[in-house]
Formats: structure tokens, C-alpha cells, sequence
């Protein structure tokens, strides 16, 4: 399952958008707090739609809400994917020449990529590649680390 993306579903729109999981047209619900704005846009429409007031948000401004809600979520998890593979290749940084045991964990014509066990953190295979898939156990010796960047790369030795 992809991402999820925030939609504005507005009165008279000719295709309603149903949520994957109930599969209803009239559904919301809160969420964790890394989404606070768009529940409060979501509480602002129960709000006034109790009170029997008019909408505080027009259809063009609620789309442009949503669009901008998952954009800023996207750009939030893109920060926090690269806090992550920063964070992995810093304690690595002095261990450069060490080898290890790994899980090859990915295999495409993008590149290699094997998991390291102990300490638990995934980086490129570079060098020796060849004859491997996912799944295979292999013998790595730490070649480079870019902690800006959250490159951690490594070359098959077995």
C-alpha cells in the first residue's frame, strides 16, 4: 500500500472518494500528532456543521489544504528517512576497513543492498554484486561512509 494523501471530498462532487478501509463515502477520523492541522480543518467543519453554521472553508480552499497537508507530510518523512541513514552511518564512520556479516536485502539494476545484523543498519554494495539476490547471506567489509549524505557502502569479501 502506497502513501496515504489528504482529499478534499466536497458536496456535489460527482465521484466520491471512499476510504480504502470501511469503504464509506462519510468517514473521518483523528490521527496521530504529526497530523494535527488536518484535524483541526476536519474538527472546524464538524464544528460548524453541528452548529448549523456555514462552512469555514470554501471547495477550492479545503483542496488546497489537502494538497498542502500531503505535501508537507511527504516532505516530513523524506527529513526523517534521511535523519535515519545519517544517523546509521555515524557510529560507522570510525569502522571503516571492519567486516560483516549481511542479508542481502535488495537486488535491481539500482544497485545492491545488504543489512548488517549487529549493529542493525542497511547500506549499498558496491563491489561484487554479481551472482547475488535478496535473501542470500554474504561477507561485507565496510568501505565508505557519508554521514551528510547517509551512504554507508560496502564490498562483498566471501
Amino acid at each position: 500500500m502506497g502513501p496515504g494523501e489528504y482529499v478534499a471530498d466536497c458536496p456535489g462532487d460527482t465521484a466520491p472518494t471512499k476510504h480504502f478501509g470501511p469503504a464509506v463515502g462519510d468517514y473521518t477520523h483523528s490521527t496521530a500528532p504529526n497530523r494535527r492541522y488536518p484535524d483541526i480543518v476536519t474538527q472546524r467543519l464538524l464544528k460548524t456543521a453541528l452548529a448549523g453554521q456555514p462552512a469555514p472553508y470554501g471547495n477550492d480552499e479545503l483542496e488546497a489544504l489537502a494538497k498542502h497537508c500531503t505535501e508537507e507530510e511527504d516532505a516530513a518523512k523524506k527529513v526523517e528517512r534521511q535523519v535515519g541513514k545519517s544517523a546509521a552511518a555515524l557510529p560507522l564512520e570510525s569502522r571503516i576497513g571492519e567486516k560483516f556479516d549481511t542479508i542481502v536485502t535488495g537486488a535491481s539494476a539500482k544497485g545492491t543492498w545488504v543489512r548488517l545484523l549487529n549493529p542493525p543498519v542497511e547500506g549499498r554494495l558496491v563491489q561484487g554484486s554479481e551472482g547475488i539476490d535478496v535473501g542470500h547471506k554474504i561477507r561485507v567489509q565496510l568501505t565508505r561512509t557519508d554521514v551528510e549524505q547517509g551512504f554507508i557502502d560496502f564490498k562483498r569479501i566471501d
